[in-house]
């Protein structure tokens, strides 16, 4: 997949938090609200990661597959529901690693 992976300027204990959030979804934890929220609108077993950092607050878009947790995207929230290019990019992704995975 073609693209530029940034680290977001986290700080330092919002980036411990979303490792220790991530670490425990891969070891198949349940974490509900407030910091997971499902994303059906983006697809079947999608969620948003919800991170709160000094003064902003971060989203982790992703999907959890039998054999991974995939991160879709990850953005700053800046009001109160997910941007329609968000949703069209994390499905866009999704469509594209899914081809991959399939071997096409």
């Amino acid at each position: 997949m073609a693209g530029e992976i940034k680290t977001p300027p986290f700080s330092s204990a919002a980036r411990i938090e979303a490792g220790t959030l991530l670490r425990r979804l891969q070891l198949g934890e349940y974490t509900g609200l407030p910091h997971v929220r499902p994303m059906p609108s983006i697809g079947r077993h999608c969620y948003e990661l919800r991170v709160r950092d000094a003064g902003q607050s971060w989203r982790i878009v992703y999907r959890v597959d039998e054999d991974a947790i995939v991160i879709v995207e990850v953005f700053a929230k800046k009001s109160s529901t997910t941007p329609k290019k968000t949703i069209e990019t994390c499905k866009a992704r999704l469509k594209a690693y899914d081809g991959l995975m399939r071997g096409g």
